[in-house]
C-alpha cells in the first residue's frame, strides 16, 4: 500500500508544508495505531485549520517499547539505534527504502550538490561493528551514487585513512569524510592535514568511550588537525529517515519536507515554531512510520527554520547524533 501523495514529498517546489503535514498526519491517524492510539489518549480533536505546531507529536521513547508503523504492508527493513550502556535499542521499522533513499540524496544534493562530484570516506567504527545502521545504510548508497574509486569505510585503520586523505587533497578531489565523534577525535590526536579539498563530517556520538563534550570544544580540536576548515555536522537519528546540515556553525539546516519546533519542558503540549524549549520534529520522509516525534533534545529555532541543539533532556539517554552543547 502506497500513500497518494509520496511522489511529491521531495519536489523542490515552493509547496504548501502545513498541507502536506496534514496529509500524512491524516493518513498516519487512519493507519498507525500505535499513532492513533496516543492521539485519542490525549483526547486530541480535528479542528478545521490544522496548523503543524498542533498536531500531536509522539514521545521519541514509544520507537523503544512499540512497533511504530503503518499496516498495510509488512517491513522491508528496520533500522536500529547504536545504544549506550544498558539502554533500549530504538527500532524504527521501513516499509519502502525507497522512500527514504529519496530523503538522504536529496537532501544531501540540496546542501552540497550531486554526489558523484564527491569522494566519500567512513571513519563510523561503532556502527560499522553493528548491523541495521541507518547511517552506515546512507553512506553506503552515497558511496554508490559516486562511485569514486577510493571510496571506502575504514574501522581502526587510522594510517590507511591518513594516506588516502592526503592522496586526495594532492589530487584535488572532493572529499566528504563521515565520522562519529569519538573516533574524530582519536584520529586527530595523531595526524595533521592542511584540509583544502575535504570536509569533516561529525555525525555525533562518544559511545562511552570518551567523556563527553560541548561541541564547540569537539570541533576546535578537530579544526587543528584537519587545517582549521569547518566542522561540518549532521543531525540524524534512527527515528528519523531526514537529516540537517550544518555548515560549521552549528545551526542546522532543514530540508523542506523536515521541520523543527519546540516544545515548553513544562507544558510539552505548547509548541511553537521559533524560540527556545525541547525539539519536536516533523519529518515527513517517515511517512509509513510517525511523521511527529517529540524528541529529548533541547534547542532553539530560529525565524528562517534553521535550529541550534543545546542539549538533553534531565534524564534522557545519551545520544549517538548529538552532542552538549551550550
Amino acid at each position: 500500500m502506497t500513500a497518494s501523495f509520496v511522489n511529491n514529498l521531495f519536489e523542490e517546489s515552493d509547496q504548501d508544508f502545513a498541507a502536506q503535514a496534514t496529509a500524512v498526519f491524516e493518513y498516519q491517524y487512519s493507519h498507525n495505531k500505535v499513532y492513533r492510539s496516543f492521539c485519542d489518549a490525549l483526547g486530541w480533536k480535528r479542528k478545521e485549520a490544522i496548523q503543524p505546531e498542533n498536531l500531536p507529536f509522539l514521545p521519541i521513547s514509544f520507537f523503544k517499547s512499540h512497533r511504530v508503523v503503518c499496516s498495510g504492508t509488512e517491513p522491508v527493513l528496520y533500522f536500529e539505534s547504536s545504544g549506550t550502556g544498558n539502554t533500549i535499542q530504538s527500532k524504527h521499522f521501513v516499509l519502502d527504502p525507497d522512500v527514504y533513499e529519496q530523503s538522504f540524496l536529496e537532501g544531501f544534493r540540496l546542501q552540497y550538490g550531486p554526489p558523484s562530484q564527491w569522494c566519500f570516506l567512513g571513519l563510523l567504527p561503532s556502527y560499522l561493528e553493528r548491523t541495521h545502521s541507518s547511517l552506515v545504510y546512507m553512506v553506503n548508497h552515497l558511496m554508490q551514487q559516486s562511485n569514486h574509486p577510493a571510496n571506502g569505510f575504514y574501522l581502526y585503520d587510522t594510517d590507511a585513512l591518513y594516506n588516502q586523505l592526503q592522496n586526495l587533497e594532492a589530487a584535488g578531489q572532493k572529499t566528504m569524510l563521515f565520522g562519529v565523534t569519538y573516533a574524530l577525535l582519536d584520529f586527530a590526536e595523531k595526524y595533521r592535514l592542511q584540509s583544502k579539498h575535504t570536509i569533516v563530517m561529525e555525525t555525533g556520538g562518544m559511545k562511552g568511550r570518551r567523556k563527553e563534550m560541548i561541541r564547540e570544544e569537539v570541533h576546535e580540536q578537530l579544526k587543528h588537525a584537519f587545517g582549521a576548515i569547518p566542522i561540518h555536522s549532521e543531525y540524524g537519528m534512527t527515528e528519523l529517515l531526514s537529516q540537517a546540515y550544518s555548515k560549521g556553525d552549528g545551526v542546522f539546516q532543514c530540508p523542506p519536507w523536515m521541520k523543527v519546533l519546540v516544545r515548553d519542558e513544562d507544558a510539552p503540549l505548547s509548541v511553537k515554531q521559533t524560540g527556545r524549549g525541547a525539539i519536536n520534529i516533523i519529518d515527513l520522509a517517515n511517512v509509513y512510520s510517525c511523521s511527529f516525534i517529540a524528541t529529548d533534545d533541547v534547542g532553539e529555532v530560529f525565524e528562517d527554520g534553521s535550529f541550534k541543539v543545546l542539549g538533553r533532556l534531565d534524564n534522557s539517554d545519551i545520544r549517538g547524533c548529538s552532542l552538549l552543547a551550550l
